[in-house]
């Protein structure tokens, strides 16, 4: 049995396909196919369904990957345990990023971090928490950054920062002429919210329901971007919450829209995300560092109420 074996019966099981498993591990099918082989007549299983079409695995299959992801992991800690003692902090480095966050935190820290860590190659992508929590478990993904607390088996998280709600309310809407509003004061069927999938959505309507008992499914309009919801609320067909940081770009005109909570202000923990097996901590050390330390001097509210980003 080697590493090698054992990561092709991962892709195997990920692509559900021979073939295209052999492409993502860059060797010929009949190579990967004859692995494979060799490896079910050693342990005396089949690991694979293969009359089933997608191929699935079989019931002992599917405990042979999860050990094998345990076992590929591991193996990778050898070279990372080599890096750390060298103080090497360099390599390619996957780090996912929920959509919220993406646009407003990247700009912010990607330069720094680069000039900082030039032997760093970071490989970003923008994914919902679902997608990023999948990820890591299956290795796929160093990192992630996203809201928290998630709870996820396996998966360790470290608070950069905390971001506080804030409330876009246009004029002639009931509360534009509050200069502060409280959580009491929003409706449900009032606000407009990012679609399905995201956890700021979740985290908002868990933030309504905590002082009210309302219903869901009465939502007037949602959308796919933070942006679209600010030009469907001066439209005068609701009010949204927005990140804190989010508010930060908006000209002086939309700006006279917003309305803070009054403390302590609901806020949204975000913390960096990763695999309990701990791979490549120098660099998550690194990033955690360089984003704490310049997010520190863009928010600077203290007293807040974290709300949960799962949905209840």
């Amino acid at each position: 049995m080697t590493i090698t074996q054992l990561t092709y019966v991962i892709a195997i099981a990920e692509h559900k396909n021979f073939t295209k498993a052999a492409e993502k591990c860059f060797v010929t099918q009949p190579t990967l196919s004859t692995q494979i082989q060799k490896l079910e007549e050693e342990l005396e299983v089949l690991i694979f369904d293969r009359s089933k079409k997608p191929i699935e695995l079989t019931e002992v299959g599917r405990k042979i990957v999860q050990q094998a992801r345990n076992i590929v992991n591991e193996s990778e800690r050898i070279q990372d345990i080599v890096d750390q003692q060298k103080g090497f902090i360099g390599g390619e480095f996957r780090i996912g990023i929920i959509p919220t966050v993406m646009p407003t935190l990247l700009p912010m820290f990607l330069k720094a971090f680069i000039k900082k860590y030039p032997k760093v190659k970071l490989k970003i992508e923008e994914l919902t928490t679902d997608e990023i929590i999948l990820r890591i478990k299956e290795g796929h993904l160093d990192a992630a950054i996203a809201a928290t607390p998630l709870e996820s088996e396996n998966i360790k998280e470290r608070v950069l920062y905390y971001e506080p709600f804030v409330g876009y309310i246009p004029e002639h809407h009931r509360l534009f002429k509050k200069k502060t509003i409280e959580v009491s004061d929003l409706e449900i069927d009032d606000m407009l919210l990012l679609e399905d999938g995201h956890c700021f959505r979740d985290g908002i309507i868990n933030l309504c329901k905590a002082f009210k008992d309302q219903n869901d499914d009465n939502f007037q309009l949602e959308s796919g971007s933070i942006e679209t919801l600010i030009k469907l609320s001066n439209e005068g067909l609701g009010m949204t919450l927005l990140p804190y940081l989010h508010t930060l770009e908006l000209n002086d005109s939309l700006k006279g829209n917003l309305h803070h909570f009054v403390e302590p202000s609901p806020a949204r923990e975000v913390s960096i995300i990763y695999h309990k097996s701990e791979l490549k901590m120098q660099i998550i050390d690194a990033l955690h560092t360089v984003i704490s330390g310049i997010i520190r001097g863009a928010i600077t509210f203290q007293n807040v109420k974290i709300i949960s980003p799962l949905p209840k």
